[in-house]
C-alpha cells in the first residue's frame, strides 16, 4: 500500500491526526523552525540583493535526519504545518530541507483538528503560497535587521545588554507615552447633583440627574453647587417631557485573537501569554472522555470574524433546540469586511457546538475550562437574536434647570442569555413601574450631590495594550503575547495589579530610541509596515522592495547615533557612600534592574548596595531626604530615605514649594505644580 507522510508543526497534533488518517499515512512534527538565521550575525547579504543566509537551527539536525528518511519511503509528502504565513514559511523550509518540489501540490491546511477538516485538506492540496512566505520572511528580515544594528549601539552606550526590536520599541513608547500623559495630568474639580423623586406607584425614589438649563452643563466648584442646590431645593418638579422607545443590543461578534486576549484578561485575569498558551492546547487537541483526543477549538491566531457556513448552521440548530426559535440571530456569518483578516481565516470557535463546557468540564484543568467556556459562550452568543429593552426618558424642571431620568427594562434577553461582555451587566437601570406623566408633579425626597475630580488616562493593561496596538495597525495577532513578554522581561516594564508602568531602565531605553531612530517607534510609520507587510502577502509588492526601502534609512541612523549619542553615555558617578569593605569611594552603576552602588575595587571587592538618589527635597513628614526608590518589579516613586521608620511615599516628585493655600506639599505635574491634596486642587502655573 502506499505510503504517505504527513508533516505537522507539534509533537501534540501527531497522535491525533495519526488516529484520523489510519495506517496508510505516517505523521510527524517538525517542533517549529527548522532552520532560520544564525544567531552569530545579522544573516542577510546587504551587498547581494539582501539574501537571507539560513541555517539548520542548533539541536534540529536529529529531526530532518529522521523527516528526510521518512520522506525517501514516502510516495506522498503533506507538509501540514499551522494555517497562517509561520506556517507556510515552515512549510517552505521544510520543502528546503527535504528538497521536495516547491511547485507540487503538497501544502495542506485545516482550521480545526477534527477528523472532517483533517480528511477534507487532503482533498484541497496546493502548493505553497510564496507571496505568505515572503511576507514572513519580510517580518523576520526587517525585525532581524532593527535588533542587530540598533541592539549593539545600545550596549555600547549603556554598557550592558541591552536590545531593541521593531514592534516592541513601539509598544514602550506606546507605554512611556501614556506615563507621560498621566504624570502631566491636572485634576479638575467638579460636582454632580442627583434628586431623589417619590413617584406614585414606586416604591423605591427614583434617581434623576441633574442636567443643566438648556444645554447640559457641568458644576465646577463648591459654590456653583450650593447656589443650584439652594434654588432646586425651594423649585416644584415637573414632569415636561416622557419619551417611550425601543433599544437592540446587538450579539457581539465572535472572537479574533485580540479581542480573545482582551476579555480573558478582563474577565479571567489570564495574561495574553498564558490565554495563548491555554488556547493552543485546546486547538491541538484534549483528551475527551469516551472521545480520545480532540480538538477543541478552531486555529487560535485570526484576525478575521468568519464563521463558515457549515458551523453557522449547525449553531442556528443548536440555539433553536436549546432556546427556543426566537433566540437564533438573523445576521450573516460575522464576516468582518476588513482587509487586513490574516489568511482569510474564520473567527475562533468551538469545533462542534454540541461539546458544550458542561460536558468537557470533566476533560479539561480549571483554566482550559474557564477559556473553553469563554469561546464557546461568545460563539453561540454571536449567532442569536438581539436583546431588546424598552427605554423611558424623562425630562424633569426644577425652577431654571432640568433634571434626566433614564430608565430601561429588558423586554427580550436574546443573546444576553448566554454571555455579557466584560463591564457590561444584565441588570436593568433605573426601572420606573410606577406612571410617569408630561405635567405630573414629583416630591423631592432628598439631594444628594457629590465632589469628584477629573481622573487622568488609565494605565496600559496587557488587554488595552492589544487593543490599541490592534487599532492602530501594529503587530498582527502572532505577534500580540510575544512582544508584551519581551518587554515585560527585559525589565523595560513592570506589571503591578494589571497596570503596565515603565521602569527605569525602559525610560532610557525609550529615550534613546526617541531620540536617535525616531521612525522606529514612530506610530505612524509601523502601521505603514504592516501594510505592506500584508500587501508582499497579497502578491502587490515584492519582498526585496520593501527591504531596500528600509535597510539604508536604518544604517544611516545608526552611523549617525553612534556620532551624536556618545553625550548620554553613563559614566560611574562616585558616590559619597564609603565601601565598609575596603574604604573606596562607591560608583553609581547601571545594572538589568536599574541604578546600584558597587565598589570600584572589583573583582578584589565585590561590595554592592542599592542606589538611593536624593531629589534635594526634604521630607514632608520628618525632614529628612527625600529618594527615588523602587518597587520590587521597577516602579518609580518617590520615598523618605528613613523608611520603614518614615512611611513617606508619593508616585509624582516633591517639590520644595509649599501649597500658599493649604500650607502642604507640592508635587510636580508637566510643567506645573500641583498641591498633593486633591480635596485642595491649587494650581501653580510654572516650576521654579
Amino acid at each position: 500500500m502506499a505510503k504517505n507522510l504527513v508533516i505537522v508543526e507539534s509533537p501534540t497534533k501527531v497522535k491525533t491526526i495519526k488516529k484520523f488518517l489510519g495506517q496508510n499515512y505516517e505523521v510527524m512534527a517538525s517542533n517549529g523552525h527548522v532552520r532560520d538565521l544564525p544567531k552569530s550575525q545579522m544573516g542577510i547579504d546587504v551587498e547581494h540583493g539582501y539574501e537571507p543566509k539560513y541555517i539548520t537551527i542548533r539541536g534540529k539536525g536529529d529531526i530532518l535526519a529522521a523527516l528526510r528518511k521518512a520522506e525517501k519511503k514516502a510516495d506522498k509528502v503533506y507538509l501540514a504545518t499551522d494555517p497562517d504565513r509561520e506556517g507556510e514559511a515552515i512549510s517552505w523550509h521544510l520543502a528546503e530541507a527535504l528538497k521536495l518540489d516547491k511547485k507540487k501540490q503538497n501544502r495542506i491546511t485545516f482550521n480545526e483538528i477534527t477528523k472532517s477538516a483533517v480528511k477534507e485538506s487532503l482533498k484541497h492540496a496546493r502548493p505553497i503560497d510564496m507571496n505568505l512566505v515572503d511576507a514572513q520572511q519580510t517580518r523576520r528580515i526587517l525585525d532581524r535587521m532593527v535588533g542587530y544594528k540598533i541592539s549593539p549601539l545600545l550596549w555600547q552606550k549603556v554598557k550592558r545588554g541591552l536590545s531593541a526590536g521593531r514592534v516592541q520599541s513601539v509598544a514602550l513608547r506606546l507605554i512611556g507615552d501614556r506615563e507621560d500623559e498621566i504624570n502631566a495630568f491636572i485634576p479638575q474639580e467638579y460636582w454632580t447633583m442627583e434628586a431623589l423623586l417619590s413617584v406614585p406607584g414606586e416604591k423605591k425614589p427614583v434617581r434623576a440627574k441633574f442636567y443643566g438649563r438648556d444645554k447640559k452643563m457641568t458644576i465646577s466648584s463648591r459654590e456653583q453647587m450650593e447656589e443650584i442646590s439652594r434654588q432646586v431645593k425651594e423649585a416644584d418638579y415637573l414632569v415636561e417631557e416622557v419619551k417611550k422607545g425601543e433599544r437592540a443590543k446587538k450579539p457581539p461578534l465572535p472572537f479574533t485573537t485580540s479581542t480573545l486576549q482582551q476579555e480573558a484578561a478582563n474577565v479571567l485575569n489570564f495574561s495574553t501569554q498564558k490565554t495563548m498558551r491555554l488556547a493552543q492546547q485546546l486547538y491541538e487537541g484534549i483528551d475527551v472522555k469516551g472521545n480520545g483526543t480532540v480538538g477543541l477549538i478552531t486555529y487560535l491566531r485570526t484576525d478575521s470574524t468568519r464563521i463558515s457556513e457549515e458551523a453557522d448552521s449547525a449553531a442556528r440548530s443548536f440555539i433553536s433546540q436549546q432556546y427556543g426559535p426566537e433566540f437564533v440571530g438573523q445576521g450573516g456569518n460575522g464576516g468582518n469586511g476588513t482587509k487586513k483578516i490574516q489568511d482569510a481565516h474564520e473567527a475562533i470557535r468551538p469545533s462542534d457546538i454540541h461539546r458544550t463546557p458542561a460536558s468537557m468540564k470533566d476533560s479539561l484543568s480549571r483554566d482550559q475550562f474557564r477559556l473553553y467556556q469563554l469561546i464557546w459562550k461568545r460563539f453561540a452568543a454571536s449567532r442569536m437574536a438581539a436583546a431588546r429593552y424598552e427605554t423611558t426618558a424623562v425630562k424633569i424642571k426644577a425652577g431654571d434647570y432640568r433634571f434626566t431620568v433614564a430608565a430601561s427594562r429588558v423586554l427580550f434577553e436574546g443573546f444576553m442569555s448566554v454571555y455579557t461582555e466584560s463591564g457590561e451587566t444584565k441588570e436593568e437601570a433605573n426601572v420606573l413601574k410606577g406612571r410617569v406623566e408630561p405635567g405630573m408633579t414629583l416630591k423631592l425626597e432628598e439631594l444628594e450631590t457629590k465632589q469628584h475630580f477629573t481622573q487622568p488616562p488609565a494605565h496600559y493593561t496587557e488587554a488595552s495594550l492589544v487593543r490599541t496596538l490592534e487599532e492602530l495597525g501594529i503587530g498582527r495577532p502572532s505577534t500580540y503575547a510575544p512582544t508584551i513578554t519581551t518587554i515585560l522581561a527585559r525589565r523595560y516594564v513592570a506589571k503591578e495589579n494589571k497596570n503596565l508602568y515603565i521602569t527605569e531602565l525602559g525610560e532610557v531605553v525609550n529615550n534613546m530610541m526617541k531620540e536617535a531612530f525616531p521612525s522606529i517607534v514612530d506610530v505612524n510609520f509601523t502601521a505603514n509596515m504592516e501594510s505592506l507587510l500584508d500587501s508582499v502577502g497579497e502578491g502587490t509588492v515584492p519582498w526585496k522592495t520593501v527591504v531596500e526601502n528600509f535597510y539604508p534609512d536604518l544604517d544611516a541612523a545608526v552611523k549617525e547615533a553612534e556620532k551624536n549619542l556618545e553625550k548620554v553615555t553613563i559614566e560611574d558617578e562616585v558616590s559619597d557612600v564609603v565601601c565598609e569593605e575596603c574604604g573606596r569611594n562607591m560608583v553609581v552603576k547601571y545594572g538589568p534592574h536599574g541604578k546600584f552602588l558597587a565598589c570600584p575595587g572589583f573583582p578584589e571587592c565585590r561590595n554592592t548596595k542599592p542606589y538611593l538618589e536624593k531629589i534635594g527635597v526634604a521630607c514632608p513628614k520628618c525632614g529628612r531626604d527625600v529618594v527615588i526608590r523602587k518597587t520590587k518589579k521597577g516602579r518609580k516613586y518617590y520615598g523618605c530615605e528613613g523608611n520603614p521608620d518614615c512611611d513617606f511615599m508619593s508616585w509624582q516628585k516633591p517639590s520644595t514649594q509649599k501649597c500658599p493655600q493649604c500650607g502642604g506639599y507640592m508635587v510636580e505635574k508637566g510643567s506645573r505644580l500641583v498641591c498633593a491634596d486633591a480635596s485642595c486642587g491649587y494650581v501653580c502655573g510654572k516650576k521654579e
